[in-house]
């Protein structure tokens, strides 16, 4: 776990993909999603959530911790964060909402 202290992030995003649940396309872009965006050196305790309260219809979450905001730019800004939004995000989630908290 990250020190959690006052410039620690928790970046959050749920969303929606385009692909039919339970389809191979949906394993392999989570899946491809966790193997490039751990890659890069600021990303901690990255996680994939299912989605499952009823209150809400986004079906999955992929969460990760920074130690601080400079971390957090740098992942951002990281060519393959950047190359993982262009290439497979834009095209392949139906739509997402990002939360990122600090304590």
């Amino acid at each position: 776990m990250v020190n959690q202290n006052s410039e620690w992030i928790l970046h959050s995003v749920i969303f929606t993909l385009k692909h039919e649940k339970g389809s191979e396309q949906e394993r392999v872009f989570l899946e491809d999603g966790e193997r490039i965006l751990t890659s890069i050196p600021v990303v901690r305790n990255f996680k994939v959530y299912r989605q499952v309260s009823v209150k809400n219809d986004f079906h999955f979450g992929f969460v990760m911790e920074f130690e601080n905001q400079q971390d957090y730019d740098a992942y951002n800004d990281h060519p393959l964060h950047e190359q993982f939004v262009n290439e497979r995000w834009l095209k392949e989630v139906e739509r997402f909402l990002e939360i990122d908290y600090k304590r």
